[in-house]
């Protein structure tokens, strides 16, 4: 396939989850929900269910309000309002993990707003480095399994589960040289970048693993000519936003992006049994405002990862009413002046519907850069 062709598949998948949701269905496949942040995929996957994120939609909260006061996360939100709007009718299960007060309380709001589609915890340690947190993670994950079980008829396979944590792990490895590699090609926009990282949340592994090496076959000469920027939050795939990063002449170069990078940082390590190495994984990961960090490593990490590509800024992509990142920011901010990378914060949540002042202040941002 041309690089275009691969964009568009990209760009299809991105775009119109609900059609591969009913594409999987028409199969005879099951599909199970994972909402943020490290949902363990690996196991959805070892079952032959298909694993598909739920990181809400730009939506108007209405219904979902009954259950949420207004100043909550509008990504737990929208979650549940695509569900009371049936858009995951069909699904068999959602699997919410605890790693923030707002995604507990989406669990729990879940049963009652959704009770068609069970709601399945993954309760983590936020101290998760010591060996008696992994033990907790592994039980953890022991009762996920059980409830899939019960949720879909599906049989869990510890060799099924090596089978998958590998095509995990080379799809961790296949997205980091890809981002890497677009570091060096400005010819691809932001939006299109956006794409390529959304569009894992519903492809199968194995298919967006393909396309991904396929891409990064066709890139070429690297190609430069526009104002690299290093972008991080939760989420920054805004079509409006993106658009606006475009006609401005940025180039997303690298990301600490929980929807993105962030997600392939950790490849579960080969030694141990597969549900045990699993767990290591997860207390393996760093550099994220949700996993416990008394240091704060962080906010180091992005400054040094901005350096590394020759970011001339940092872009803050704030979702409004996200504490773990609003207590960040402040570190962020302070360590992008002492290391001379410019700074900027945008506030936005799932149910903007103007971002001009967005515009401007990554106009003036532009202008800074110059």
């Amino acid at each position: 396939m041309s690089k275009e062709e691969i964009l568009s598949r990209f760009h299809a998948a991105a775009s119109d989850p609900a059609a591969l949701k009913e594409k999987y269905l028409a199969q005879g496949k099951k599909i199970v929900l994972t909402a943020p942040v490290y949902t363990p995929e690996e196991i959805i996957h070892s079952m032959g269910l298909i694993p598909m994120g739920a990181w809400g939609a730009d939506v108007e909260l209405a219904g979902s309000k009954r259950y949420f006061p207004g100043f909550l996360c509008s990504i737990v939100q929208s979650v549940v309002e695509l569900g009371m709007k049936g858009t995951y009718e069909g699904v068999s299960a959602i699997v919410i993990p605890s790693l923030c007060d707002s995604l507990k309380v989406l669990g729990e709001n879940w049963k009652y707003a959704v009770p068609s589609i069970p709601f399945i915890p993954m309760t983590y340690p936020q101290n998760r480095k010591p060996s008696y947190a992994v033990d907790f993670t592994e039980k953890g994950y022991r009762r996920v399994i059980a409830d899939l079980e019960k949720a879909t008829g599906a049989v869990f396979s510890e060799e099924k589960l090596a089978e998958s944590i590998g095509i995990y792990n080379r799809h961790n490895a296949v997205m980091r040289a890809l981002a890497a590699a677009l570091a060096d090609h400005a010819e691809i926009t932001a939006a299109q970048r956006s794409d390529v990282f959304k569009s894992a949340f519903f492809l199968p592994k194995e298919e967006h693993t393909a396309l991904a090496e396929e891409l990064l076959e066709t890139l070429g000469e690297p190609q430069s000519g526009k104002k690299k920027i290093f972008t991080t939050g939760i989420l920054c795939d805004a079509p409006e936003l993106l658009k606006i990063l475009d006609e401005n002449g940025f180039q997303v170069a690298a990301d600490d992006v929980a929807a993105e990078s962030r997600q392939y940082r950790t490849d579960t390590p080969a030694e141990g049994t597969p549900l045990r190495r699993l767990a290591e994984k997860f207390s393996a990961m760093d550099h994220c405002s949700v996993l416990y960090d008394v240091k704060k490593t962080r906010v180091d990490k992005i400054v040094a990862d901005a350096k590394a590509v020759n970011a001339r800024g940092v872009l803050v992509v704030l979702t409004k009413f996200c504490d773990p990142e609003e207590f960040d920011y402040p570190l962020i901010r302070n360590a992008c002046q002492k290391a001379g990378l410019p700074c900027v914060q945008i506030e936005i949540d799932r149910q903007m519907r103007s971002f001009e002042q967005a515009r401007t202040a990554l106009e003036t941002f532009r202008d800074l850069l110059d």
